[in-house]
């Protein structure tokens, strides 16, 4: 059964091996990213270093339930770089990443059709480099109850397999507990039923 509570991405950087076409040299990278900052700098490192390449162009995607992407061309023809990368973003079913290809121009026009080979066969490269993990998407919750029930919520959570991030056990207990998405109204019933308990969502 796929549980809908799963994604892909990758953990650490990638570059892919060198894609040449008629002098043309094209490095594909593959970030893991979370939001628009991490984009924003790893985009102005890659300028910095390969400051004389002519393009580099992008594309992600961030996001688990909400998804949100963006494919840019930076000066190609419409439609030539930025979402053939994309296309390799949904074809790895990856999300929380980030492609950039670069290209060196070896100064022979390479038209729409080669570019848009060029740049899908640089961001496949960078994205068989990559170490694709699946993750799962968690709901978190806050469970404040008394000390003399902590037998019994420990009890709850440990049958129900649920991971507990961060713990205060003073007279009233604080805990959060991460739970996997597909069990988490069943966790939360269990502890919204359970006299002497408070859960709240995170």
């Amino acid at each position: 059964m796929i549980e809908n509570d799963i994604y892909k991405t990758i953990t650490k950087p990638a570059q892919g091996e060198l894609f040449k076409d008629k002098n043309s040299k094209f490095y594909g990278f593959a970030f893991p990213v979370t939001n628009e900052e991490q984009i924003k700098q790893h985009l102005e490192e890659l300028k910095k270093e390969h400051y004389a390449a002519r393009h580099w162009c992008y594309a992600y995607q961030i996001g688990t339930e909400t998804i949100h992407y963006r494919a840019n061309d930076d000066g190609e023809p419409n439609n030539s770089a930025g979402m053939p990368i994309y296309g390799q973003i949904q074809s790895f079913e990856v999300t929380n990443i980030l492609i950039v290809v670069i290209r060196y121009y070896g100064g022979v026009k390479l038209g729409v059709g080669g570019l848009i080979n060029a740049y899908r066969t640089g961001a496949q490269l960078a994205m068989e480099a990559s170490k694709i993990v699946e993750r799962t998407i968690k709901r978190d919750y806050q469970l404040k109850f008394e000390y003399k029930n902590m037998s019994k919520v420990m009890r709850l959570l440990k049958e129900n397999d649920v991971e507990i991030i961060n713990q205060t056990l003073e007279l009233n207990c604080l805990l959060e507990i991460s739970v996997r998405k597909s069990h988490s109204s069943k966790v939360f019933d269990m502890f919204d039923q359970f006299f002497g308990v408070d859960i709240k969502e995170l």
